[in-house]
């Protein structure tokens, strides 16, 4: 069975990184106490490119935000399935995701799951 990934694309205010820093940090570790092989998150640097789609463009970045590129690896989709019914049941994840406190704008978020064509 090959290995599965969400992944994540959005908008984050440069000057609440740090927060959503903590943030993440947090919720990766709850994946990977039920079962996530791999949790990423990086923060846009080289974001000024001559080639294809910027991801600022792709996110709708906005004066003073930068780019949040995430991933999170499962062992198959039927496992990320089974893990991220339990993640959204955990009330540690719940106390975290509150719209209103939330470093960036959920509604801006980009997601997706995608099954693994190369894996090295």
């Amino acid at each position: 069975m090959p290995r599965y990934a969400d992944g994540f694309l959005l908008a984050v205010p440069k000057k609440k990184l740090a927060a959503y820093r903590q943030i993440s940090r947090k919720a990766g570790k709850i994946w990977k106490a039920y079962g996530a092989l791999e949790y990423v998150e990086c923060a846009g640097d080289d974001l000024k490119v001559k080639m294809g789609v910027p991801f600022t463009k792709a996110a709708k970045t906005k004066p003073g935000e930068t780019v949040v590129f995430s991933w999170i690896v499962y062992k198959s989709r039927a496992d990320r399935d089974r893990i991220n019914k339990k993640v959204m049941q955990d009330p540690r994840l719940a106390n975290m995701m509150d719209p209103k406190s939330m470093p960036f704008d959920m509604k801006r978020m980009t997601y997706g799951g995608f099954r693994l064509i190369v894996d090295m």
